[in-house]
């Protein structure tokens, strides 16, 4: 069902887009790394996240890391992960195939500004071993997400 919903929202929001469907788990960054054959900053990982009451999905570049100080500035108060067994009721996905596209409900979508270090990025598509490649900003622009920073600088950089 999730992965059907993700191709249909891609199939109006995006018809040139296709859905990979790969033999191997894409459930984590590094196996998801490892079956598209690209770097894991480039898997897009997508987190469930509420402040207070607000739930709402944040898409990152793979190995970036939460910086909290600047999440609870751009939030407006502590950030927490939701549990897993939230997780799926409130998108529609399972953990590992958790994306922007085909959600359950409305969700508000952020995107990092780490994701702007690639051309193409590769988040999840509803299942754990389901993706897409895309342009940061053409996912941006497609889930209505709103820009944010909010991880650490990676080592070696202001």
């Amino acid at each position: 069902m999730s992965l059907e919903s993700v191709r249909n929202h891609l199939a109006s929001a995006a018809p040139e887009l296709e859905v990979i469907v790969t033999e191997h788990s894409s459930a984590t960054v590094d196996l998801a790394a490892l079956a598209h054959g690209v770097a894991p900053g480039q898997i897009a990982k997508t987190l469930s996240l509420q402040v207070k009451e607000r739930i709402f999905l944040l898409v990152t570049a793979g190995d970036a890391r939460l910086d909290n100080k600047k999440a609870k500035a751009a939030f407006g108060g502590k950030v927490k992960m939701l549990a897993l067994e939230e997780v799926e009721a409130l998108t529609g996905h399972p953990v590992g195939g958790v994306c922007p596209f085909g959600l359950a409900a409305p969700l508000p979508v952020y995107c990092d500004g780490s994701l702007k270090a690639y051309d193409i990025v590769i988040p999840a598509a509803g299942a754990t071993n389901a993706a897409v490649r895309i342009a940061p900003e053409r996912m941006a622009d497609i889930t209505g997400a709103e820009w944010v920073d909010v991880c650490q600088s990676p080592p070696g950089t202001t």
